[in-house]
């Protein structure tokens, strides 16, 4: 409740507890304790003389007074029907007060009062919420920008790595900002916006703050979703009203995060009507580029969906650049984590650039939150410094999920999910254009009973033909390992297949990697008021409906007998590896080598630790920020 309303309420209080008081008080005057007498006492102490006055009351027969020769005070009730009352008080000289009867004043009083009062403290409330401002009653139309105070902690390029380019063009805006006539004296003039582009925990929100550490100037940041209310117009209005605050505080930035809420196509909305985003989007366009000028008002906006952007918004003039932050390289990923484990004191085998190369498609976010795991992981383990062998696990953990050991599992079970992993993993390592292997167990992890983790060698943006066909038969090296020795299926194999079909699908539909030549079959439709595609429109006759059916199957099982020939030929490998999964739950690399050129495993000194060896990915699933092949790999330019 607002403080405001608790002290009126309080005041309200207070004065009806001072009026009832009062009331209750009143009359009572005179010294001595106030005596309760039983009629006939009275009326023995009023013929033996000794009363001195009586006060009585006719609306309740009260009647109170004090004794002769003393201070004593008494108090009591009168029958209505005792006359005779009168007729000794007055032979014995007693003085008598009648008091006659009144209405309850103070209650009427207080009835026909109290709603004055309530409209006055309702009047006093308003009257400070429309005073204070902010997001303060009435005052829905100003805008919710916040501005950096220059006391809060600042964020510098310092601060911001694996994103070099980005960086430099960012800095040209800096420069402008501290010494426009350089630019000016040869015509040019500053970019009126900059809009950032580039999947989710790149770093966008990051460089936008280390703009504000380096500028020096006013930085006023907002969300895109701050813009629209349940009030018809409130959106239009904090856009104008952001801008002159812009303009009042020029040169400034404005930094409008998720700009996407707020920019996406006009006319894409479900349903008729007044639309208060599109009434936004409209005033937003006016102001970056319209009659009046904005000048020294630079707006800088973030946004991981620049497809659903309305053009408008994207001609120069508004936003003038576009600026990509992808993920980082190898490079990039080796400084984010120099940067995020700064304050962490870390052991001398730690060895960065290692993990770097193996941490291909991670974002800075997942990277600070890899860094993050290990300094857990070494806190619990009550170390003073953190391992590599807390990086591994924490890389593991992020990647696959936590290991769910207390999961009770069968031994048959345990065994088919031996062989099934051992099938993905043989496979794998036998295909000369995949992954290579990184990890592979047959503990619980996330909703896989068991998981066999690849990892890229380099970054990868785009996919070979050779390559799709070493994961297709690398999926199918689970459900074959069943089948040959265990002569059985499981259900085990199902995300293994779905994930094969929509991969061979792909090629055939989208790659051009078939029999039926470089074409593209089926254009999508995309709402993008929802921003999801909704439905596939078929542009091709039955015919080849029926054709592509059969080169996805043929892609499909062109992989699933690629596997069963390898896991034929290396029968007995395959049974050393999944002895040694059952034995041991957890196998890397180089074990899986020494398995395979029939070379003995070190021996097991102590079962691995709970949590020790984190999370992988399971067969065809991406690691996380990474594309799947057939997916686009990040925002495409326009």
């Amino acid at each position: 409740m607002n403080s405001t309303v608790k002290t009126i309420l309080l005041w309200l209080v207070l004065i009806a507890a001072v009026v009832l008081l009062w009331q209750m008080v009143k009359g009572n005057t005179g010294s001595g304790p106030m005596q309760q007498w039983a009629f006939s006492d009275f009326m023995n102490q009023a013929q033996a003389g000794n009363i001195s006055q009586v006060t009585i009351n006719i609306a309740t027969d009260v009647a109170h007074g004090t004794q002769k020769g003393t201070n004593n005070r008494f108090r009591t009730v009168i029958p209505n029907n005792y006359p005779d009352v009168y007729k000794v008080l007055t032979q014995k000289g007693v003085a008598v007060t009648i008091k006659p009867p009144t209405n309850n004043s103070w209650l009427n009083m207080m009835i026909n009062v109290l709603p004055i009062l309530i409209l006055i403290a309702l009047w006093i409330f308003f009257m400070r919420q429309m005073q204070t401002g902010g997001n303060k009653a009435l005052s829905f139309g100003k805008s919710r920008a916040r501005l950096l105070s220059t006391q809060q902690k600042k964020v510098t390029f310092k601060d911001v790595a694996g994103v070099d380019e980005a960086k430099e063009e960012l800095r040209e805006i800096i420069d402008f900002l501290r010494e426009p006539q350089k630019f000016q004296k040869l015509g040019g003039r500053i970019p009126k916006g900059v809009l950032l582009i580039g999947p989710p925990g790149t770093g966008k929100t990051l460089l936008a703050r280390a703009i504000a550490g380096e500028a020096n100037v006013p930085f006023f940041s907002i969300s895109g979703s701050d813009f629209v209310e349940m009030f018809v117009g409130v959106g239009a209005s904090r856009v104008r009203d952001l801008f002159e605050q812009g303009k009042k505080n020029a040169p400034c930035i404005v930094f409008i995060d998720e700009i996407d809420a707020v920019g996406r196509h006009r006319g894409a909305g479900l349903g008729g009507g007044h639309d208060e985003r599109e009434q936004t989007l409209n005033q937003l366009l006016v102001e970056m580029d319209g009659f009046e000028s904005n000048e020294g008002v630079i707006l800088i906006a973030a946004t991981n969906r620049p497809d659903v952007l309305d053009p408008a918004l994207l001609r120069p003039g508004r936003f003038d650049r576009r600026v990509v932050v992808p993920r980082p390289d190898v490079k990039g990923r080796e400084e984010i984590l120099r940067v995020h484990s700064r304050k962490i004191p870390l052991s001398d085998n730690v060895d960065l650039s290692v993990l770097a190369r193996g941490t291909p498609g991670f974002s800075g976010a997942d990277l600070a939150n890899l860094v993050n795991e290990a300094a857990l992981n070494a806190a619990r383990q009550n170390r003073k410094t953190v391992l590599m062998g807390d990086f591994e696990s924490a890389k593991d953990k992020v990647l696959m999920g936590v290991e769910r050991r207390s999961l009770i599992i069968s031994d048959e079970e345990k065994r088919d999910t031996a062989y099934h992993e051992g099938g993905h993993a043989l496979v794998a390592t036998m295909l000369p254009h995949a992954d290579p292997l990184h990890k592979v167990t047959i503990i619980p992890r996330g909703m896989a009973l068991g998981v066999t983790m690849q990892l890229p060698v380099d970054d990868k943006h785009t996919y070979s033909r050779e390559y799709l066909e070493a994961r297709l038969a690398i999926a199918m090296g689970g459900r074959v390992a069943e089948e040959l020795y265990m002569n059985h299926m499981t259900t085990g194999a199902g995300n293994d297949i779905e994930q094969a079909t929509d991969l061979a699908r792909k090629m055939v539909c989208e790659w051009g990697m078939s029999a039926l030549g470089p074409l593209t079959f089926g254009k999508k439709e995309e709402q993008i008021f929802l921003g999801r595609e909704i439905a596939q429109h078929r542009d091709f006759s039955e015919d080849t409906a029926i054709r592509i059916d059969q080169e996805v199957r043929r892609l499909v099982m062109d992989g699933y007998e690629k596997a069963r020939q390898i896991l034929t030929d290396h029968g007995d490998i395959l049974h050393k590896l999944a002895e040694a999964l059952l034995e041991r739950e957890v196998l890397d690399a180089s074990e899986v080598k020494l398995i395979v050129e029939g070379k003995p495993l070190p021996a097991l000194v102590a079962p691995p630790p709970s949590g020790d060896t984190g999370a992988a990915q399971q067969v065809l699933r991406p690691e996380p920020g990474r594309p799947v092949p057939g997916t686009q790999p990040g925002p495409q330019p326009a």
